[in-house]
């Protein structure tokens, strides 16, 4: 039986290093590659790809793998009860016209800073970005606490908790403390969501779930497991996430090409 190979990035980060540690851990094989080409032996591995979008979407291509991830809209068309604020996703062209105060954010990159602008007057205007990319309008909420969940099979394998009232929550010992309860309740909450199956879901993904000061849990966002920091999560309840959202084109199932991404907004 062929064990996974994790590749990673040139750059070393404290998430890479800890999934390299627990992979090795673990029986898997690692390989960190010096740069945006696979490695010469790749018709051999079980790639396992960690990295930033545009390296793993290199990469990926490359070895003819399918990445699954959450689209685009994912978080607008999850129901409200889950949400628990409006959010619409728009061109970055719409988006400059809002007129109130919005929480607007790259739906794809970090290509301008993910906050709260007073009125879509207020995007940067000197960024070279396309008017047609996606951005996700939300409503403005405060959240008290921010846990990040990996998901695998609609099962969280492991979570953390990474933003208290916007600043991380890294602890000066370099852990990532919160109380039994905090934990419980993130954990419920995102058991809840994952338990109904009229939401849909990737097989593997991110689940970013918090506390909406005065409301209660709502779902901040989901992204893809294999390009998400890990915060305080255990690094082997990563890896199987990681795994199962690698897929080889030849083996991609119907079911498995829904969550193929197209990063494109039609019509914008």
């Amino acid at each position: 039986m062929t064990m996974p190979t994790l590749l990673l990035p040139p750059r070393y980060i404290p998430d890479s290093v800890a999934l390299w540690r627990a992979a090795v851990e673990a029986g898997w094989g690692v390989e960190r590659l010096p740069g945006w080409t696979p490695p010469p032996s790749s018709g051999d591995l079980e790639p396992v790809l960690y990295g930033d979008p545009l390296w793993a979407g290199v990469i990926a291509e490359a070895l003819s793998l399918a990445l699954l991830e959450p689209p685009l809209d994912w978080l607008v068309r999850l129901p409200a009860p889950y949400r628990k604020r409006e959010v619409h996703v728009t061109s970055l062209r719409a988006a400059r016209q809002v007129t109130e105060p919005s929480f607007i954010k790259p739906a794809d990159d970090k290509s301008f800073p993910a906050q709260v602008y007073a009125s879509g007057a207020a995007l940067p205007a000197d960024l070279e970005l396309p008017e047609v990319m996606p951005v996700l309008v939300s409503e403005p909420v405060s959240w008290e606490a921010e846990f990040r969940c990996f998901v695998l099979d609609r099962q969280v394998t492991t979570l953390s908790p990474y933003l208290r009232e916007g600043e991380l929550a890294k602890a000066e010992d370099d852990t990532w403390p919160a109380t039994p309860e905090e934990t419980a309740g993130a954990l419920a909450f995102a058991d809840s969501l994952l338990g109904d199956l009229t939401v849909k879901a990737p097989p593997a993904f991110v689940l970013d779930v918090g506390v909406v000061a005065g409301t209660g849990w709502a779902v901040v966002e989901a992204n893809p497991a294999w390009a998400s920091g890990i915060y305080g999560c255990d690094p082997a309840g990563v890896l199987p996430a990681l795994r199962r959202a690698c897929v080889p084109r030849l083996r991609l199932t119907k079911e498995d090409a829904a969550w193929v991404v197209d990063r494109t907004l039609e019509g914008a």
